[in-house]
């Protein structure tokens, strides 16, 4: 590049965050590569086996926290934020409250958000090869992710400036709040670096508390092997069945951390239409997606991230929030119709839901 190397790379920062912008991504940053910090707090979280059966935190030794080792040459990491709430927050309060209501976490209503941001991630790259085209001397070499790989994203996303990481371990942002998914773009460019973000959580313990598994141990670390998130979407075998009424009827992942958080007062709606919720599936019953066939549920995820963990597990999940739903002949009724299931991950958990609910029964009737 030219003596005014500097003051392009800046015009170049600028222009990619307009870019991203245009793309609809709602904040994009500019990092460097030092995580030490963020290394450091992995390595303890990894060596108390909070990260359960989630082997992949490990797999990939420094290539998560050394940029470089995952893609040569990368000096800077060019840090996206995407929004996708789909709905107020009274909403999902009132589908919590609903004990016969299938709970799925927000973020999975819509299509599943790693190909649609990576196409535009993608674009972003598209425009700045172009650019840099322009350049004498250019030679630039860019990989974007959109975790699909070791990837720190909410520490790089932290000192790129798009926020600051709360204490339950997600990313908070002063103006929008928690509700939106992370992309990068690891590049060797040297551009000018955005300010790392500063922590607004104070004395606020909110998230600790609402946590129905309690798996927010201390402030900033996460016990993933009680998190409802893990239980339902991360574990491949039985859900610990201390932990089983207190999953509710959370079915897939949770957000009571997210929804009790003071700074989402300030998140808005997606303006994303591919995020809105399909096949009703921010409204469903209990007893009504436990009676899809395999082949109804592969249609009605089609596209979603909830595909990805399979009719067995998500007849798992369903059975034990119908377990601690309200004693029910119907439920009854319809648990006992999935006893026969080839997969004994399944029977085993309707057997146990069929318990609580005659459980229930038995303590209904002595009232």
């Amino acid at each position: 590049m030219t003596t005014n190397n500097e003051q392009q790379l800046a015009t170049l920062a600028l222009k990619i965050k307009d870019w991203g912008q245009q793309l609809g991504f709602a904040h994009i940053g500019i990092s460097d590569t030092d995580l030490t910090v963020a290394e450091n707090h992995l390595h303890h979280w990894l060596a108390r086996d909070f990260h359960g059966e989630m082997d992949y935190m490990q797999r990939h030794g420094s290539k998560r926290s050394r940029p470089a080792l995952l893609h040569e040459g990368t000096l800077r990491v060019i840090s996206v934020r995407m929004d996708y709430l789909p709905e107020p927050r009274e909403t999902m309060n009132q589908l919590l409250a609903d004990s016969t209501a299938a709970y799925i976490s927000r973020y999975a209503l819509g299509r599943d958000y790693h190909k649609m941001m990576r196409n535009r991630l993608q674009k972003l790259i598209d425009n700045i090869q172009m650019e840099i085209a322009l350049l004498p001397n250019a030679n630039s070499t860019m990989r974007a992710f959109v975790d699909s790989a070791p990837v720190l994203e909410k520490a790089i996303a932290e000192k790129a400036g798009l926020g600051w990481i709360g204490k339950h371990s997600n990313l908070i942002n002063r103006q929008a709040g928690s509700w939106f998914f992370l992309g990068e773009i690891y590049t060797n460019l040297p551009l000018p670096i955005d300010n790392k973000a500063t922590a607004h959580c104070g004395e606020c313990r909110a998230c600790l508390d609402i946590c129905p598994t309690q798996a927010i141990v201390a402030p900033y670390q996460v016990d993933a092997r009680r998190c409802v998130s893990y239980l339902t979407i991360e574990l491949h075998s039985a859900i610990p069945e201390p932990l089983r009424p207190l999953i509710g009827n959370r079915i897939y992942g949770c957000d009571d951390c997210q929804i009790i958080c003071p700074w989402n007062r300030f998140a808005k709606l997606t303006a994303e239409k591919d995020f809105n919720p399909r096949h009703q599936l921010n409204s469903q019953q209990l007893l009504t997606v436990f009676t899809w066939s395999e082949a109804e549920f592969l249609a009605k995820t089609e596209g979603s991230a909830i595909r990805r963990i399979g009719y067995e597990r998500w007849l798992r999940n369903i059975a034990v929030a119908l377990g601690n739903a309200p004693a029910s002949p119907l439920i009854i009724e319809a648990l006992k119709a999935k006893l026969d299931h080839a997969a004994e991950l399944v029977k085993e958990h309707v057997l146990w839901a069929l318990a609580q609910q005659h459980k229930s029964l038995l303590i209904s009737n002595n009232v």
